[in-house]
């Protein structure tokens, strides 16, 4: 099945060279606009899918997204039956990794011990070092 995933990936790439993974940094997506929030986690998703890394960079308010509870009360639409935590938890399932900003942390007075569980400390310098190597793509909602 994994072969059939990347024949498949391949099927469908734009590119002559398969990238070597996917960042996604969440800034101006937070729980603030909950209707900004489920885009980013779709789109970790369907790359995770393809069998592409993915990483999850939380920076400013976002941050507390990764606090239990905070996704869990959140929709991106009154239309939608899903939260935004059962949309963040399709792209950890399916292997999106999730970072988030130490300064961002501080910023918002939230313990990084509170933190869900998987998540690990990534900011800027992981972020940027993602952005400056060729084989890594980028988003940034």
């Amino acid at each position: 099945q994994r072969r059939a995933t990347r024949a498949a990936r391949r099927a469908m790439s734009f590119t002559e060279h398969d990238a070597a993974g996917v960042a996604i940094m969440l800034w101006s997506a937070d729980a603030s606009c909950p209707e900004r929030l489920a885009t980013p986690f779709f789109h970790a998703a369907a790359a995770a899918a393809m069998d592409v890394p993915v990483e999850l960079y939380f920076t400013a308010a976002s941050v507390r997204l990764l606090v239990p509870g905070v996704a869990a009360r959140l929709r991106a639409s009154t239309r939608s039956d899903k939260t935004i935590a059962d949309n963040l938890q399709e792209a950890v399932q399916l292997g999106a990794r999730l970072f988030a900003c130490s300064d961002a942390l501080a910023a918002q007075g939230v313990d990084p011990a509170e933190l869900m569980p998987g998540c690990a400390r990534g900011g800027a310098v992981q972020f940027m070092a993602r952005a400056i190597d060729l084989r890594w793509r980028t988003l940034v909602f």
